[in-house]
């Protein structure tokens, strides 16, 4: 199952994507028209608190389908799928061994133990949205594909071997990048938080309908052209390893989100750099999820 929130007619909802078909069913309206029942929220956050509660309405209004509640894709803003995250969104760096190697001017060791840092609520955004080049400050623009990690239930001191049970679900994320703030300020906040630079979507795929999580295809394209074509077979730390290593000290709640890092090919590992410029549209493309495409302030 896919999952999306959404805005139409300046009410903001969440549905049920069948992206093949290009419908989205909205879940409340569904729910009260087939199933005569309130008990679904509106909003991604409520919805990951009510756990498997959730996931059986929803099981009960597909049973209930007649294809009467369900929109065109196309009628519908997509946002991000959780449009205000109730943290900030935890970020893995350092973790496909061949990107530590192409950004040899911010370190080129390979990192013992995974590496953290956090994007703000206010960095997120949904597909179609227009990234800020917050032109005043930034002159080095980056793109970074990565495969992030939606929590579905309250985790704390979890072991490897459980990690998965606490995870609802995958989208896709771009962690946009401020190189030069990101080594004038040493650490990596000021660089990676800015406003806008943290797109996701299009939606929040369930975990059961990703299959081998590692082994899913990762792409990033740049006005059209192919620049990351990763793996996550390719990750240093596993899912397991960052859930565990983050749990050790740090509750994490539904709808929590964890990226999980990108793999070779961002524009400062060129050479000459091919950094980001005003008007170019990045589309971060991940395996069995989807495509989330935004575009550069001009």
């Amino acid at each position: 199952m896919k999952f999306a929130t959404f805005e139409k007619d300046g009410q903001q909802l969440i549905g049920l994507v069948v992206s093949e078909l290009g419908l989205l069913m909205p879940l409340q309206i569904s729910e009260q028209k087939l199933l005569g029942t309130s008990l679904l929220p509106a909003t991604m956050n409520e919805f990951l608190d009510m756990g498997d509660a959730a996931l059986d309405v929803v099981a009960k209004i597909m049973q209930a389908c007649d294809g009467s509640t369900c929109w065109q894709l196309s009628d519908v803003k997509l946002l991000a799928p959780i449009p205000r995250p109730r943290k900030n969104v935890f970020c893995i760096g350092k973790n496909y061994a061949e990107h530590v190697k192409e950004l040899a001017t911010l370190g080129t060791n390979l990192p013992e133990h995974p590496i953290f840092f956090t994007k703000p609520p206010t960095a997120v955004v949904g597909t179609g949205a227009v990234v800020k080049n917050h032109k005043a400050k930034v002159t080095k623009m980056d793109y970074e594909a990565e495969l992030a990690v939606i929590i579905g239930k309250t985790a704390s001191n979890v072991r490897k071997e459980n990690a998965y049970d606490y995870v609802f679900g995958y989208t896709a994320l771009n962690d946009v990048s401020a190189r030069d703030l990101q080594a004038r300020h040493i650490q990596w906040l000021m660089g990676k938080a800015a406003d806008t630079f943290c797109p996701m979507g299009p939606w929040i795929v369930c975990k059961k309908e990703m299959g081998d999580i590692n082994n899913i295809a990762i792409q990033s394209r740049i006005n059209g052209e192919v620049r990351q074509n990763g793996n996550t077979s390719q990750f240093i730390f596993d899912i397991p390893t960052i859930i565990e290593t983050l749990t050790s000290i740090i509750t994490l709640e539904p709808g929590d989100i964890i990226a999980t890092g990108t793999p070779a090919g961002v524009g400062m590992g060129f050479n000459p750099p091919r950094l980001l410029n005003p008007g170019d549209v990045m589309e971060i493309e991940i395996e069995k999820i989807g495509t989330l495409v935004n575009t550069i302030e001009k």
